[in-house]
């Protein structure tokens, strides 16, 4: 593509990914949030519970004076209370709601554009049970988010087996998942990662056709599958073309291309398109967001 990709998304990128360094004190977080914000290839920042209280006002105020907007993410509110949204005990998924809706509250407070969670672990002889759990969890936060305003409510599409092994999942359940919920509320979406779809074992045709009208946000990462000793085996979102991973430049035009011919990439709402990626052992967080970004022009370029 001869235009810049800029006028088809609003390139974002996960901040306690990039830059792991930052959850280990409130100068490393507040030092890395502003390497984001001086760099305005980047209009969004995607966030999740902020690790000190004391920043909780002052990290919402610098992303917006730089005119960047934020995300929220609900994910390791579940994974710190290892709490199941999708849980088969009504108690249980009672208590994942209820820490989802805390974490809502705080995305308003925060003025987030949207509020991300996943579903959790699942029995694979019980799915349709689970699955009725999850869709009624989602509706009471998507109801819940509706009565404080407009933000939407997104889940992200991860790995069944291999990592994270959550419930949704492959994408025939994420559509299934996503027509129920829909059908009762219409402010839910799914978001999907071009790292998790490769941990599916499904190609980006099979993996994004099927939920087309249900994708609200994207991400970009890579994952590494092929080694399951490897220290970095499964979702750590290594740096594209890391040596025996799965996602580089040419994975990467083809995941764009897809989402530019379902309609997701446009010049009209400029949807969100960020990047997870990590550094790995000493890797400099730098360099692997020059990575990132090197690769997403070269990609966008050959679409």
């Amino acid at each position: 593509m001869k235009e810049s990709i800029h006028d088809y998304c609003r390139i974002g990128i996960v901040h306690s990914m990039a830059f792991p360094a930052s959850q280990k004190s409130e100068e490393l977080y507040i030092s890395t949030l502003k390497q984001i914000l001086y760099d305005d290839f980047f209009e969004i920042v995607e966030i999740g519970k902020i690790p000190f209280p004391s920043l909780e006002g002052l990290v919402p105020s610098l992303i917006h004076l730089s005119h960047a907007e934020l995300t929220y993410s609900g994910h390791s509110l579940l994974f710190a209370a290892q709490a199941n949204i999708n849980s088969r005990d009504e108690q249980e998924r009672q208590r994942a709601v209820s820490i989802l809706k805390e974490g809502i509250d705080e995305a308003y407070e925060f003025g987030a554009l949207d509020f991300q969670f996943l579903s959790r672990s699942y029995d694979p002889e019980r799915i349709e049970e689970h699955l009725a759990s999850l869709v009624r969890s989602t509706i009471e936060l998507c109801e819940y988010a509706a009565r404080k305003g407009g933000m939407p409510v997104c889940h992200e599409i991860f790995d069944n087996d291999i990592d994270k092994k959550s419930l949704v999942g492959p994408a025939p359940l994420a559509r299934e998942y996503a027509m129920r919920v829909c059908e009762r509320v219409d402010n839910f979406g799914l978001m999907v990662d071009c790292s998790h779809i490769p941990m599916l074992r499904e190609s980006i045709d099979e993996a994004l056709d099927p939920i087309s009208e249900f994708i609200v946000h994207a991400h970009m990462g890579n994952t590494l599958i092929g080694d399951p000793s490897h220290p970095f085996y499964g979702d750590t979102h290594p740096a594209f073309g890391y040596p025996g991973s799965e996602n580089d430049t040419r994975y990467l035009t083809e995941y764009l291309r897809k989402l530019l011919d379902l309609g997701y990439l446009n010049t009209d709402t400029r949807p969100i398109l960020s990047f997870e990626v990590k550094p790995q052992g000493d890797e400099d967080s730098n360099i692997i967001v020059a990575n990132a970004k090197r690769t997403l022009r070269d990609a966008w370029r050959a679409v």
